[in-house]
């Protein structure tokens, strides 16, 4: 009985492929405090938004400065017969609405960055001059009677997203009158918090309508423009070093250094999801597809996304505790010295304590300091237990050393964009052949 014993008691003990079983099995199980691993990340991620949000909602938030536009009222009226065959006429009023023949619009930004305990959030002031023209409106094609036009109530409106961020009041002017602002309080829908300025233009005799003004301006995160002028040209330039452009139309040219950038855009109404002029309708300048279609502009980008990229590296998580452990394990084959599976679990441990601490440093210190100081840590921790363990100093430093091309692999591949996927397949490729050749020397019998 106790010979029929022993020969299987020695097989599970000496069972290769039972051993690789359970060392696949326990990095499977590692693979759930990988999990709660990514679910931090993005816990401090979101902290940090709420944060961004928090700072830009007391500084001011992102600005979209759209306009301006001319806002004309007329009188129409119309014919009724009631059942006595009486005919009454019946005024009312309404509304014509004129966009700027040429609108030139040039921005500087000085950027800062705020701090919020470990947090930052981009901010900026921005000075802006605003000119260009109106022309006079083609009343024929709007069958629009010109004795109907109330040009004494005429009113020049444009929006900024956020009033709060207006450093001093604008004051317009107008066919060389100087025109002060107020707040659109009649329930406008023409432009999110609009401002406008009243014009007479009863005493305008010429078919071109100049206008300028200037905006001093608090923002943060990003700044826009809508595209509302026949010919649109704008010019932005700032000291952020990392500025990322974004909306329907790229700048026809940018310049962006390390002192900062320039960007320049001009751009045609023929692409433009409105038409020149139009009436009785407030809403379609302020559509969100009509919006969304004629926006541009500039983000301040914060170039290195330390969660962003703690995320991807955490994601790999499951292929570097394998191939460690398959190192080791023909590494432990090799030297002919048994390491117990405890011990496995040990080492997997501390490859899962690696993202942890890439984690909170790379809050203090940027996400390739942290990546460094934390992959040291670990390699040196799991040299210094694999040499204790295999008793053999030269051993234990070469598989430091397949450690640390492991996480040089992730590093490069974490770093590269386009060309990650194909460098991320040529390197397994090759640690896979490696895998093959050093497994021939292992008796799976």
């Amino acid at each position: 009985m106790e010979s029929n014993q022993q020969p299987s008691t020695n097989w599970v003990r000496e069972s290769v492929l039972l051993k690789m079983l359970i060392i696949v099995v326990i990095a499977l199980v590692l693979l759930i405090p990988s999990s709660w691993i990514q679910g931090l990340i993005q816990e401090r991620s979101a902290r940090q938004q709420e944060i961004i949000e928090d700072v830009s909602d007391k500084w001011s938030g992102s600005q979209l400065v759209q306009g301006p536009v001319l806002v004309i009222p007329y009188k129409k009226q119309i014919t009724q017969k009631d059942t006595a065959n009486k005919i009454t006429v019946k005024e009312y009023t309404e509304t014509l609405y004129l966009l700027p023949e040429n609108l030139i619009i040039k921005a500087n930004i000085n950027t800062e960055t705020l701090h919020r305990g470990i947090f930052d959030v981009g901010v900026y002031n921005a000075g802006l001059s605003i000119t260009g023209n109106f022309n006079r409106a083609d009343l024929a094609k709007l069958q629009i009677d010109s004795s109907n036009m109330m040009l004494d109530k005429a009113r020049l409106v444009f929006g900024i997203s956020d009033l709060k961020g207006l450093k001093a009041n604008p004051v317009i002017k107008v066919q060389n009158q100087l025109l002060t602002v107020e707040p659109v309080l009649n329930g406008s829908n023409l432009l999110d918090n609009g401002l406008q300025a009243a014009i007479n233009l009863n005493k305008n005799t010429s078919s071109n309508i100049p206008f300028s003004f200037k905006l001093d301006l608090k923002g943060s995160q990003s700044i826009n423009f809508l595209h509302t002028g026949k010919t649109t040209q704008v010019e932005v330039s700032g000291n952020w070093p990392s500025p990322k452009f974004e909306g329907r139309s790229l700048p026809d040219y940018r310049h962006i250094d390390a002192k900062g950038f320039i960007a320049k855009w001009r751009m045609l109404y023929l692409n433009r999801p409105f038409p020149q002029q139009w009436a009785a309708n407030d809403t379609l300048l302020n559509s969100l597809k009509n919006t969304k279609d004629a926006l541009f502009g500039v983000e301040l980008h914060i170039q290195v996304d330390d969660y962003q990229k703690t995320t991807r590296t955490s994601k790999y998580a499951i292929l570097i505790i394998l191939l460690t452990f398959v190192s080791l394990f023909l590494t432990e084959v090799i030297q002919k010295r048994k390491i117990h599976i405890f011990n496995y679990a040990l080492i997997g441990a501390a490859m899962i304590v690696f993202y942890t601490l890439l984690l909170s440093l790379s809050e203090h210190l940027g996400y390739n300091i942290a990546y460094l100081i934390a992959a040291v840590a670990t390699i040196a921790l799991i040299a210094w237990f694999t040499a204790s363990l295999l008793a053999n100093t030269k051993a234990a430093t070469f598989f430091a050393a397949i450690l640390t091309l492991f996480y040089v692999f992730i590093f490069v591949i974490i770093q590269l964009e386009d060309m990650a996927l194909l460098v991320g397949s040529i390197a397994l490729f090759v640690i896979v052949s490696v895998l093959m050749y050093f497994s021939k020397k292992i008796s799976w019998e």
